[in-house]
């Protein structure tokens, strides 16, 4: 038996770089002000997927991403690494999404896909922490969600199994697919890139990225090796509602960016005698922090 499966990744800023620069006057976040990276717990479940694809021959992995074009990098990471293609969601109208928004988005284009039996993704991605998105694609899907997935199991006879990893320990649990699952940043780490899987995708390309070199090149490589085309949609595309999508169709608002640094005067050295550990604790249990 084999599956279809789509992995929700995300292209999101570096927040260990963040910036003056990084919020925009209307709240959104200024991506371009930012270092972008593969969301890390969407490399997670990337890696649960590729284990899939390795115990069930014949399973395909396709990443579904939406950002701005230059998003096609993630796409394009996970073919290094395994993957078989992917779709890259790309629109203005999308601009400035929250969760809400994201995840309506997202759910119209794995109704486009259509024939699929998973649907992973990462619990969160580090530029939100919110945790939603997932579980909103699922219900708008219709469809049984896992979250905080820290093993995929298997996925047989119309079933998935699933070990969880939750504060109060370990749980199995199991739900008919089509399913989203949620995997948590604990879950194995992601495989490097394949050498050979690399220089067979280095040069795949989105339309936009083949019309933005403007050149022949890429044209004339794209239609000699199909595998290299990437799949672009807009909101037409997607059958979305302009009215569910981008800033319309977020209610979410941020009113402020704070990066928060930690002074010298802020911090104390203590050193392992008794005396000094028998006061920290006194003012842990003054302040709350402990008792």
């Amino acid at each position: 038996m084999s599956l279809k499966i789509v992995v929700l990744a995300k292209q999101v800023p570096d927040t260990r770089n963040v910036g003056k620069d990084a919020m925009k006057a209307d709240g959104t976040v200024n991506r371009a002000a930012l270092p972008a990276i593969f969301n890390p717990e969407d490399l997670n479940a990337l890696e649960q997927a590729l284990q899939l694809k390795e115990k069930y021959p014949g399973t395909t992995v396709k990443l579904l991403t939406m950002g701005p074009p230059r998003a096609a990098d993630i796409i394009r990471e996970g073919l290094f690494r395994g993957a078989d293609g992917g779709y890259l969601l790309t629109d203005r109208a999308f601009a400035g999404a929250d969760t809400l928004a994201t995840s309506y988005a997202l759910a119209c284009a794995v109704r486009k896909i259509g024939d699929f039996d998973l649907v992973i993704g990462g619990r969160q991605a580090i530029d939100g922490d919110t945790a939603q998105v997932g579980p909103q694609v699922a219900e708008k899907l219709g469809i049984p969600q896992i979250t905080y997935a820290e093993e995929i199991i298997s996925a047989e006879q119309g079933k998935v199994v699933v070990k969880r990893r939750l504060e109060r320990g370990v749980e199995t649990v199991e739900a008919p697919y089509p399913a989203v699952i949620t995997v948590n940043g604990s879950a194995d780490e992601c495989r490097p890139r394949n050498a050979r899987a690399t220089q067979k995708y280095k040069y795949a390309k989105t339309p936009s990225e083949r019309q933005a070199d403007n050149t022949s090149y890429y044209a004339t490589l794209c239609e000699e090796r199909p595998y290299l085309n990437l799949t672009e949609w807009g909101v037409a595309d997607v059958d979305a509602d302009l009215s569910q999508v981008g800033l319309a169709g977020s209610p979410t608002k941020v009113k402020q960016i704070e990066n928060v640094v930690f002074q010298a005067k802020e911090s104390k050295t203590l050193t392992a005698s008794d005396t000094d550990i028998e006061e920290l604790i006194k003012e842990l249990i003054v302040n709350h922090t402990i008792g």
